[in-house]
């Protein structure tokens, strides 16, 4: 079977990222390169000379970025603004901290990934000399919503004759095609502001407001931290980071209410039936999305299920149609906000009725012939979504996880007749799903008499 275009092709260097020497070396690399967002809306850049071309990815320079990043060191800050960690203060709940400015998310090294040219965190006790010899460009990323800053203004600015401007993300996922790099940074930086942004509060403290854990790992990890410096009696003042905080009566904190939290991942089936002779698809159309948009179908995992359990119960409970022969295509990062669409095909018996009050998602579900399909597929307008139905999808975001998208989308091109039914574009997987089953790129063999259908 074919994938999806895949593979992240950045170095991460997970094991260097509690090093604050390291990380504030290669952020003043004029390699370095910053992905920004604002409140979600991702920075996108055309060239001035070439207005019409289509946007891409916004990357800063740090010198260009660094309006955002409030005072240096950008990692590992001391208590006093300004002054970086010394050798007593470092603490595994410490190290790359950032206690003050927004929240930078170091996503990784875009470098040839050879074991020949990786460097071990021994290494980076001479941490300018070790960034010197990294061959690549360090990626960064950060939102600035928080801010309060003059956004407009910035946009304004010069940036190396580049037109800057705020993308609606989904848009960009769907609609600019954009190369395994850029895909692989959007991502990462999207999954990892939305995971910071989410998890500012300690669990055992859900009633306060204000923001009580600090990153480490820079933003790859959440803790309430030892701050600087700790008492001799394994307490620390609670005084310095939470004002106003007093816990049983006192104002210092025990050290062992230290919790990390770490980012997480929803994985999300997402597939397509297949019926008995391999010449028709299953698609629906969801509630929340009415108009002529067909897709997979699709739901997050339970706690317990193999990704076949999920796939065969998701497609009795919105459709009421027994699947067995359940096979893996690809999966695709959909960092709304953190979740794996992972693609399936399953086969599946056309003749039996379908059935939408089992857990009514879904306002309709019918079965495809490849020659219905591909007349969409190649209609002008078959696949297209406007940023306004992008727009819309982000203001009623799915709780069920799916890749539904509304279909109230104006038709762009003038001359051309409506499709009789739209289905996803390929920058999603639903689209791949329904691509490479219409244009013979799986193979599933006619179903067997014999064959035992699976039972739920």
């Amino acid at each position: 079977m074919t994938e999806m275009e895949g593979g992240s092709p950045l170095n991460r260097l997970s094991w260097l990222r509690p090093s604050h020497s390291f990380l504030n070396a290669i952020a003043a690399s004029p390699k370095a390169r910053w992905l920004v967002s604002n409140g979600g809306q991702q920075l996108v850049s055309i060239p001035a000379s070439r207005s019409s071309d289509k946007p891409v990815i916004g990357q800063l320079t740090t010198e260009q970025a660094k309006s955002f990043l409030g005072s240096e060191p950008y990692f590992g800050q001391g208590q006093d603004d300004g002054r970086v960690l010394n050798a007593d203060e470092v603490s595994p709940f410490t190290e790359s901290a950032r206690i003050r400015g927004p929240r930078i998310v170091f996503l990784g090294l875009l470098d040839p990934l050879s074991t020949q040219n990786a460097l071990p965190t021994s290494d980076f006790t001479d941490p300018e000399r070790a960034v010197a010899k990294l061959e690549g460009t360090p990626y960064f990323a950060l939102d600035v919503a928080e801010l309060g800053l003059d956004t407009d203004a910035f946009l304004n600015q010069d940036k190396d004759n580049q037109i800057l401007s705020w993308g609606e993300p989904r848009a960009l996922l769907m609609g600019l095609q954009l190369d395994k790099v850029s895909l692989a940074l959007f991502n990462e930086a999207r999954s990892m502001v939305d995971w910071n942004q989410r998890n500012k509060a300690f669990a055992l403290f859900p009633f306060l407001k204000s923001e009580l854990t600090k990153c480490t790992c820079s933003f790859a990890l959440r803790a309430v931290p030892q701050p600087i410096p700790c008492g001799a009696d394994g307490r620390f003042p609670a005084q310095l980071y939470f004002p106003g905080l007093t816990i049983a009566g006192e104002s210092h904190v025990p050290l062992g209410l230290h919790n990390f939290t770490h980012p997480r991942t929803d994985p999300v089936v997402i597939m397509i039936a297949i019926d008995e002779t391999g010449e028709k698809i299953l698609l629906g159309r969801g509630k929340k999305y009415p108009g002529k948009f067909y897709s997979a179908l699709a739901g997050f995992m339970e706690p317990g299920e193999t990704f076949e359990d999920a796939v065969v119960r998701e497609m009795w409970e919105e459709a009421g149609v027994k699947a067995w022969d359940v096979r893996y295509h690809s999966a695709q990062p959909w960092p709304f906000p953190a979740n794996l669409m992972v693609g399936f095909y399953v086969r599946a018996d056309a003749s039996q009725p379908i059935r939408l009050d089992l857990d009514n998602e879904l306002m309709d579900a019918r079965w495809y012939t490849r020659d219905e399909i591909l007349a969409v597929l190649n209609h002008a307008l078959g696949t297209k979504i406007d940023a306004s139905a992008h727009k819309r999808l982000a203001e009623a975001a799915d709780s069920a996880g799916h890749e539904k998208v509304s279909a109230e989308v104006k038709t762009i091109e003038q001359g051309v007749d409506e499709p009789p039914f739209r289905v996803p574009p390929t920058g999603a997987i639903a689209g791949v799903l329904i691509r490479d089953w219409a244009y013979r790129k799986i193979q599933f063999s006619p179903a067997l008499p014999s064959v035992q259908k699976g039972n739920l």
